[in-house]
């Protein structure tokens, strides 16, 4: 399983590690993914996709999908 978001496709990015003297070397930002079950299945979601599927107005909706 890759690491991507299941709902939105957030995945890693790439931006730089500055040093106190400014010098800069690659470094990656992983997505904050969580293992989660969604219709029966194992999912990566995203933190911010996995607080607004927990809002009770969200549930409604998925529940009819």
């Amino acid at each position: 399983m890759s690491k991507i978001c299941y709902i939105c496709n957030k995945q890693a990015t790439s931006g730089n590690n500055v040093s106190h003297s400014k010098r800069r070397t690659k470094r990656t930002f992983g997505a904050n993914l969580v293992a989660t079950k969604i219709a029966g299945k194992n999912v990566l979601v995203c933190a911010r996709c996995l607080k607004t599927l927990t809002k009770p107005a969200t549930k409604k909706k998925v529940a009819k999908k």
